[in-house]
């Protein structure tokens, strides 16, 4: 069980915007802990969909692969059933939102995300990779277009891609599947940039996106983490809030906002 921890302080919250406002390329990676203040359940652990409903096959890459019609016929009967309703249900929560700000104000440069819920798109973020895919979307596997599932139609099974004729499956990255190289080199590209990240609700220890966070702090760069647990990446972060991220990061981003205003005026 977690214990109970006290509320950022004012000051910790001054101490991270002066640190991000210090930074050259401030970017951010998220995690499950955004997901899960948004209603949307883990994968693992107590709770967790896959504790209850049991893991995806391993394999399921390759399992889709040698049989792409059985794959879609499955997804399709599946849009209904209860593993989905919490990612239906699901909106952007304040981190969310505060993200997209610092985003519109020019001082966060990029944002990874390792959740697939789409809820940094839907609170307006733009600048963004999402290393896992996007539950919403569809994927040609051979030029790698991505398209929302209503532009797709199932008449025939598998749909074959608009562009290209290639074969499409869902954009969430299935166990077994390689990450797409165009979203691994813009990952590797804006963290090639980075002096700073911001840590929202991960552990960072799923890779490869824990990898981009900890070669900045290779490189002297900062982490300043936001989680409401003590995680395995607490120990070299520069500044640990421990909180929420639909409380901590609005705070946060308000002090950044107040701080850059009063240093531009």
């Amino acid at each position: 069980m977690a214990k109970n921890v006290e509320r950022v302080t004012d000051e910790q919250i001054t101490r991270a915007a002066e640190m991000v406002l210090a930074a050259r390329y401030p970017i951010a990676l998220t995690g499950a802990g955004m997901s899960v203040e948004s209603g949307i359940p883990p994968f693992r652990g107590p709770g967790g969909l896959w504790t209850k409903y049991g893991e995806p096959p391993m394999n399921g890459y390759q399992i889709f692969l040698a049989d792409p019609k059985k794959g879609w016929e499955e997804r399709i009967k599946r849009q209904d059933d209860e593993l989905f309703a919490p990612l239906k249900g699901a909106r952007p929560n304040p981190g969310h939102y505060a993200f997209a700000e610092l985003e519109r104000i020019g001082v966060l440069r990029f944002l990874i995300t390792q959740n697939v819920d789409d809820l940094h798109r839907q609170a307006g973020h733009k600048a963004l990779a999402e290393i896992h895919g996007n539950w919403k979307l569809i994927r040609c596997l051979q030029c790698g277009a991505r398209f929302q599932s209503g532009e797709i139609s199932l008449e025939v099974l598998p749909p074959p891609c608009p562009q290209c004729k290639g074969l499409l499956k869902a954009d969430t990255v299935a166990f077994g599947e390689p990450i797409p190289p165009a979203v691994l080199r813009e990952c590797a590209e804006h963290s090639a940039r980075s002096d700073l990240v911001i840590l929202g609700g991960t552990s960072a220890t799923v890779y490869p996106a824990a990898g981009f966070a900890i070669e900045v702090k290779e490189r002297g760069g900062r982490l300043i983490e936001v989680n409401l647990y003590e995680s395995e990446i607490t120990r070299i972060c520069d500044l640990s809030l421990r909180g929420g991220a639909a409380d901590v990061l609005p705070r946060l981003s308000q002090k950044i906002a107040g701080l850059r205003r009063a240093r531009l005026s």
